[in-house]
Parts: structure tokens; C-alpha cells; sequence
């Protein structure tokens, strides 16, 4: 008989993910482009793995779909922290989740979850890059992960995952790749975005980190030096419809104090059967 893994899927504003609690030591690179085959697995943009931290309360580890491994996940984070609410009934309001990008503050309620970033890093304006004989102008950002930044008009017209695929895999973001926003203001204090993701290799439903990093790149296009902001607040309109919420301050003319707000819903529960 085959053996069975236990798991979660949940999904975050169209983000979904499949959990696995404390599991035995295994090849999870290996095992999550199989989970996460939308017609021979569960089916998911990614694997979470939830485990002890020594140095606070939780860990998480991101597996793409693909296998490789993520730094960071704002839509999983927000997913880890509803999951750690309602099953490991922490003793804290505000807990610690320790990822490759550093430690992450969290808290939930329901299937709803506020989680604190770390800083961005790397923030650049007005870079150029020739894709398909044009020259475009991108912006830049780590927010855990590294994202560019497009902004276009006709949001819906864009082809994603051609123009996606092009600067995601460009020389001048090599070796780690970048993932590719594709941003169209709407009102002062809201972006629409479609991402193409990095380990998905292709447009997802929405994607948290990205959604951060074109929040605080169009905030800080019309930042005026000297013109610090305590808990400035954007909203991003993702493209499975749902809306995230993002706060932070502007330092120096620098974001500090991330958070990203939105939901987490709980799918199913069941058991895995590994081959």
C-alpha cells in the first residue's frame, strides 16, 4: 500500500498552496512539481512546509511548483498564519515564522491574515531593458523576492507570459531570476497587477510579494524627498479579483514596516498517497 502524507490546501486571493504539517524528512523539491500538477497531484503554485524554529515560533519553507525554492510568499505567509491560528493555537496574538527572507511577523482571524515583511531592499527606478527590439522602462524591488515593475496602460491587453517570460529569465537579473509585474494605476491609492511568478513560470492569480512591491514602487514614484509617511496604505487589485491591502512607512525615502493584508481560505483537508 502506498504511503500517505497528510495535508491542507488553502488559497490566498486566488494563491494556492498545498500545506504539510511537520512532516517526516523527505525530498519536498522533488515531491512538489508531483503534488502540484493540476491533473496527476492535489494541484497548487506551490508547497508549504510548516516545522520548529530555533529561532521563534515557526518555520516555513516555500517549494515552488517547479521544485525550486522560494525565499519568500506573501499570499502563503498570510496562508501559514490562518493555518497556525486555527491548529497550533499559538499563545500569542503576534507570532514569528522564520523564512529564508528573514523572520516574518504574523496573525490571523478566520480566513483573514496580516503579516509583517521584511524590509524591501534594492529599490531602482527607470531601468532600461531591450525586449523584442523595444526599449523598456522597468522598476525594481526586493521584497523577499525579486520583483520588476511595468506599469502599462490597457492592464488586460498585456501578453503576460510572453513579455513575462523574457524578463524573468534577462541577463541583467541573473543568477536568481526575477519575478514580472505588470501594474496599471487606477485611483491614487490602487494598482490592478497581473504577475508573471518565478517557479510557476507563468501568470498566477495573484501574488503577494509582487502585490507589495507594486504598491510601494507607485507610492514611491510620486514620493517627494523630505516627505516621510507613517502607515501610508495602497491597494492592490489582483487578477483573481480579490483585493490585498498594504501598509508601511516611508523613512528616509525608504519603505520600512510592510504589512500585507488580505485573505486565506481553507480548501480541504485529505491524504496524500506518495508513489
Amino acid at each position: 500500500m502506498n504511503k500517505k502524507l497528510a495535508f491542507c490546501k488553502m488559497v490566498g486571493a486566488g494563491n494556492d498552496f498545498i500545506i504539510l504539517d511537520h512532516p517526516a524528512r523527505m525530498n519536498f523539491k522533488k515531491l512538489a512539481p508531483v503534488m502540484c500538477d493540476r491533473t496527476n497531484g492535489i494541484g497548487a503554485d506551490g508547497l508549504l512546509v510548516l516545522s520548529p524554529s530555533r529561532k521563534t515560533d515557526f518555520r516555513m519553507r516555500i517549494i515552488n511548483a517547479d521544485g525550486s525554492e522560494a525565499e519568500m510568499c506573501g499570499n502563503g505567509a498570510r496562508c501559514m498564519a490562518a493555518y497556525i491560528v486555527r491548529y497550533k493555537k499559538p499563545k500569542q496574538k503576534l507570532f514569528g515564522v522564520e523564512t529564508i527572507a528573514g523572520l516574518i511577523m504574523s496573525e490571523a482571524k478566520g480566513q483573514i491574515a496580516n503579516v509583517h515583511l521584511s524590509d524591501p531592499l534594492g529599490y531602482k527606478e527607470s531601468i532600461k531593458l531591450k525586449i523584442n527590439k523595444r526599449v523598456m522602462h522597468l522598476s525594481y524591488i526586493d521584497t523577499g523576492v525579486p520583483h520588476v515593475i511595468v506599469f502599462v496602460d490597457s492592464l488586460m491587453q498585456i501578453p503576460v507570459n510572453v513579455i513575462g517570460e523574457q524578463i524573468r529569465y534577462h541577463k541583467n537579473f541573473s543568477p536568481r531570476g526575477t519575478n514580472v509585474n505588470f501594474v496599471e494605476q487606477l485611483l491614487d491609492d490602487l494598482v490592478a497587477v497581473r504577475t508573471y511568478e518565478r517557479g510557476v513560470e507563468g501568470e498566477t492569480k495573484a501574488c503577494g510579494t509582487g502585490s507589495v512591491a507594486a504598491a510601494l514602487v507607485n507610492y514611491l514614484k510620486g514620493y517627494a524627498a523630505g516627505r516621510d509617511k507613517k502607515k501610508a496604505k495602497m491597494k492592490v487589485l489582483t487578477q483573481s479579483g480579490e483585493t490585498l491591502f498594504v501598509t508601511f512607512d516611508v523613512i528616509n525615502g525608504q519603505p520600512k514596516n510592510v504589512w500585507l493584508k488580505g485573505s486565506a481560505k481553507f480548501i480541504a483537508k485529505g491524504e496524500y498517497f506518495i508513489k
